[in-house]
């Protein structure tokens, strides 16, 4: 596929159509028109600019005319939360008629995976690329061939140490840890013993949420007594927590970085006739059932798979000629008990998370409880 590269609009190409005398009106116009438009292109319920050390995109920039072909290099189809993000990715891409095709490449947790997956695609001539990095460096060299052909990259649910992208959605892994963490130690009156429940290691994500959870904990007398890590499934939490507390029972509280294996730590417990610690959760379909039923001290952290979705509107932006900023950030409130009725669906199965972009009709093909 042959790349077509499209002309910027610049303050250097103004200066010379408009005289001095406008000059200054005229720059003034133009990034106020452009700042306008980088706000009304909507990615995700809680998705805002960057506040600080922020920079534009010119509208324009990367605009190409379609049908587009989109790829998209997902760092691993691990758990129902990746799934189901690449699902919301698949489904936002298909609304579009511009889009004519979308690859969507899973590496499978592997940095080499990733590596090739990247070149792949740019190598296909994608006229977009999605990147979910699996750790800060597995796309380094594929972004900068794709910045390098003109190819605008869109990076989300994953940072990366190359900062040659065109634009970032970032979720706010740092958040997600410290309003759980303040929660615990709220609940165990700022002193106390517990548990370190950890995702995928070295993903950025889990390295930013347990930094969250470490910076809550300062100036408390609350301390980490055991941790690991669980993978953010199910089967990992359990075997985890099953070590855990063999090693060490004695618990006043439980910090998870994800839902499924904080469901698997009640499970333990449950089947130990104990009591449950207060346990933090995740906007996930399955652990709200549990939440409810088992009555819990908890609360849940906020961490749409409509990401997926984000990261293909930004796209789509880019390509259509769109002014965004190159930063954004995702740090919605977290979820208490007096908004989990507002989320959790009866008819939906255990692997549904929220806040999601799918039609109830993909939801349901997806997700329906089988009657």
């Amino acid at each position: 596929m042959k790349l077509h590269h499209h002309g910027e609009i610049t303050l250097e190409k103004i200066k010379k159509l408009i005289p001095k005398g406008l000059l200054l009106l005229s720059a003034i116009f133009f990034f106020s028109s452009a700042h306008v438009a980088a706000q009304e292109v909507f990615l995700m319920n809680g998705v805002v600019p960057r506040a600080k050390e922020n920079s534009l995109i010119e509208a324009g920039k990367y605009k190409k005319k379609g049908p587009w072909i989109i790829g998209m290099s997902h760092f691993g189809l691990s758990n129902t939360w990746a799934i189901q993000m690449a699902h919301e990715s698949e489904f936002e891409a298909a609304r579009h008629p511009n889009v004519a095709k979308f690859i969507l490449r899973d590496a499978g947790l592997s940095t080499s995976k990733q590596f090739s997956d990247v070149d792949e695609l740019v190598a296909l001539g994608v006229d977009a690329l999605i990147v979910t990095p699996l750790t800060p460096t597995s796309a380094n060299n594929g972004i900068n061939k794709a910045i390098a052909a003109g190819i605008p990259v869109v990076i989300h649910t994953g940072t990366t140490v190359n900062e040659s992208y065109s634009v970032e959605i970032q979720g706010g892994g740092e958040h997600f840890g410290r309003v759980m963490g303040e929660w615990l130690v709220s609940q165990l009156g700022r002193k106390g013993a517990i548990w370190v429940l950890r995702g995928v290691p070295k993903h950025p994500e889990d390295v930013n949420r347990y930094r969250g959870l470490i910076d809550s904990l300062r100036g408390t007398e609350v301390k980490v007594r055991l941790g690991g890590y669980g993978d953010w499934t199910y089967k990992g939490g359990k075997v985890l927590c099953e070590e855990l507390y063999g090693l060490n029972p004695s618990v006043d509280g439980i910090w998870s970085s994800g839902a499924d294996m904080a469901r698997a730590c009640v499970d333990v417990f449950k089947s130990r006739g104990v009591a449950i610690p207060p346990i933090t959760g995740e906007g996930n379909n399955g652990f709200f059932k549990v939440w409810r039923d088992s009555q819990l001290k908890s609360i849940a952290s906020e961490y749409g798979p409509e990401q997926g979705a984000a990261g293909v509107r930004a796209t789509i932006a880019l390509l259509e000629g769109k002014a965004l900023y190159k930063h954004y950030v995702y740090s919605p409130l977290p979820i208490k008990v007096d908004r989990m009725e507002q989320f959790l669906r009866e008819d939906l199965t255990d692997e549904y998370w929220f806040p999601s972009a799918l039609s109830e009709q993909r939801k349901k093909a997806l997700y329906g409880l089988k009657k």
